[in-house]
């Protein structure tokens, strides 16, 4: 079944300029970008996005850091996108992350990890809401 997910490249992915390399690798997984801009989140976008780990002793730095820099937003579609994306990404922690994944070959730490994708359905849906509008 059709489903959509969000997709960030991280402003570290970004700075390293690697998109057109994440952005192949989404294709070529089969992907359909629906959706796509580069934007620069400022901090009230970022804590706005990143609201769910509020009370995590990461969020201060998690979103200072997607805040420093642009990043690419898309969304995605395809069969099963949420579940095929986190594969393609891998493991939050790159070093974690299986051979072949983008977090593996991009990733630098659990923050710095390239890529973002939704987790669910329902966080799908607000996640690309977020950044485009109906």
């Amino acid at each position: 079944m059709t489903e959509k997910t969000l997709a960030i490249i991280k402003p570290d992915a970004v700075k390293k300029n690697i998109i057109g390399r994440i952005i192949q690798r989404i294709e070529d997984e089969g992907f359909k970008i629906a959706a796509m801009k580069m934007l620069h989140l400022t901090k009230d976008e970022a804590k706005g996005f990143y609201i769910v780990h509020k009370s995590r002793p990461f969020y201060e730095d998690l979103t200072n850091f997607m805040s420093s820099g642009p990043a690419i937003v898309m969304t995605l579609e395809r069969d099963d996108a949420i579940a095929h994306w986190r594969q393609v990404m891998g493991a939050t922690d790159p070093a974690q992350a299986k051979p072949g994944t983008l977090r593996r070959e991009f990733g630098f730490s659990v923050e710095r990890n390239a890529t973002h994708g939704s987790d669910a359905r329902e966080t799908a849906e607000w996640e690309i809401a977020y950044f485009f509008k109906k």
